[in-house]
């Protein structure tokens, strides 16, 4: 089972892009988030004539929006409203064989690491506590993917020390992305497989003018699975050169792929 996951920044405006990927990798599960579009002009039609004939979709106009693009049957599909406010950050479904994947996108937070001056903040803050209740519960082997846009290890970004106070890198952020971990040992993929402190950068601003030159790349987007399925995986991959296609989204692809 390989499967794929993309804050892809616009599924509409980055089609092309999506199609070279699928073309090129040919995942069995592609989890996408900021979709940017609602449930009635998502491109479905794209998706089906590359085989991903099964489809969870939970959209919303202009902003955040997720989606399950399958060349596998989807069971038992929902969403949680992590937001507490009607945002469309989440969808789920039971792949063959009884593995849970669900695909997340975690707020960003704004600009300032106080919830106090930031209402943002809290809310982002929030979002993972109730990710973290979820996880206690959890009683089936489940693959969760998507932008946590929280970069936890100092070696997840280009630098620990400028980065401190820098939203997505905070310590408290770092705390409660901690505790969501540790509430159903939740084992992180991308460092299973390319172990700290290696380079493993998932997302590059669009503000940088020349993002392979400055390389100030941030940890934002996360692979986890449930303890009992880590000796299944067989490997993880970032796609870094994703971000040099043409109209890039700001985040790269990550796939992972199980023996089950």
């Amino acid at each position: 089972m390989k499967i794929a996951s993309w804050n892809i920044n616009s599924v509409r405006a980055r089609a092309t892009i999506v199609e070279r990927f699928l073309t090129e990798e040919a995942p069995d599960v592609l989890c996408l988030q900021e979709t940017k579009a609602a449930n009635d002009v998502f491109p479905c039609d794209l998706f089906h004539r590359l085989g991903y004939v099964h489809q969870q979709l939970n959209g919303q106009r202009m902003h955040h929006g997720v989606a399950i693009l399958s060349r596998v049957p989807l069971a038992d599909s929902g969403s949680h409203d992590w937001q507490d406010n009607g945002e469309a950050r989440h969808v789920g479904a039971r792949l063959p064989g009884g593995l849970r994947i669900e695909n997340v996108y975690v707020p960003a937070g704004g600009d300032v690491p106080d919830r106090r001056l930031n209402p943002k903040f809290g809310q982002k803050l929030d979002f993972l506590e109730r990710m973290t209740r979820w996880s206690e519960g959890l009683s089936e082997p489940t693959v969760i993917v998507g932008d946590f846009n929280v970069a936890p290890l100092e070696c997840d970004v280009w630098s620990h020390k400028a980065l401190l106070d820098v939203v997505s890198h905070t310590p408290i952020e770092v705390e409660t992305l901690g505790r969501l971990q540790a509430a159903h040992g939740w084992v992180d993929l991308g460092r299973q497989f390319i172990p700290a402190p290696a380079r493993n950068y998932t997302w590059w601003s669009y503000r940088s003018a020349d993002w392979t030159k400055n390389d100030r790349g941030r940890r934002l987007d996360h692979m986890w699975c449930s303890p009992e399925l880590a000796g299944q995986a067989t490997g993880h991959a970032v796609h870094e050169p994703c971000r040099a296609w043409e109209k890039p989204s700001d985040h790269v692809p990550l796939v992972v792929e199980f023996a089950l």
